[in-house]
């Protein structure tokens, strides 16, 4: 199955600072892939770099000709003062209205056409935010932390959701997320991040696996819960790693 976005060796750097370190990965049709990591690892970073925000300092980040991409990001902020109904926010990306209708279908969110971008809840807002990205018709969807301000049932609808629409749409789905119960037990490919890639496999693959052990730490039982931050190396000022680093949280 040939890449739709390829990374090959893809550094980055800002201020001087590394922030991502020969990143070498690909992103296939019909996978969901997920990328963790603890908070500063490079995840935005890298998402962006996948977008075409950024461009690499070094190394090569390739596209296939034409690729529609469909990005929901973390959060949206709105100015407070400016009415906007759901419909006329989806508006604003130039679509027509049935394309609008049929987005908010696909998003389970048919029924907030009409509502206040204000008055919505925080799953509410994310599920308007995936029909935005549904929009482009995605070859590849980005989500970043597609879950974030939605309740424990909001997220196995949220995720169920988009296992549905790979299969639905034969996108690739490349996922940022906290929630390591459901990237374990739903993810085609794990990436495990923190400046460089750690480890990268199949789920059952990288379980054991030193680099996912050494950042997550052994989970037991299916959790919800803050990371485990337990590196074999340092990292200096600039990112680099420090050879024979002690473990720390």
């Amino acid at each position: 199955m040939s890449a739709l976005v390829t990374l090959d060796k893809v550094t980055f750097h800002a201020s001087e600072r590394q922030i991502l370190d020969e990143i070498s990965l690909s992103l296939k049709a019909g996978e969901i892939t997920s990328l963790i990591g603890p908070n500063g690892a490079g995840k935005t970073t890298l998402v962006n770099l996948i977008l075409g925000l950024n461009q690499p300092t070094s190394g090569k980040v390739k596209r296939q000709r034409g690729l529609r991409i469909g990005y929901m990001p973390q959060k949206l902020t709105l100015n407070a003062g400016l009415p906007l109904s759901v419909d006329r926010f989806l508006a604003l990306t130039g679509a027509h209205r049935q394309a609008r209708k049929q987005s908010l279908t696909m998003a389970g969110a048919s029924q907030l056409i009409n509502h206040s971008m204000h008055g919505l809840s925080g799953g509410e807002t994310q599920r308007v935010l995936l029909a935005r990205a549904l929009l482009a018709k995605p070859q590849l969807l980005v989500l970043d932390e597609p879950a974030q301000g939605v309740d424990i049932s909001g997220e196995e609808e949220l995720y169920a959701r988009i296992s549905e629409l790979r299969n639905q749409l034969g996108c690739a789905v490349l996922v940022v997320s906290h929630d390591l119960h459901w990237v374990m037990a739903q993810t085609d490919s794990v990436i495990c991040l923190n400046r460089h890639i750690c480890c990268h496999g199949h789920p059952q693959s990288i379980s054991n696996d030193p680099g996912y052990l050494t950042l997550f730490g052994e989970q037991k039982t299916p959790v919800l819960a803050p990371y485990v931050h337990e590196h074999d190396h340092d990292h200096s000022m600039h990112g680099d790693v420090v050879e024979g680093g002690c473990q720390h949280d």
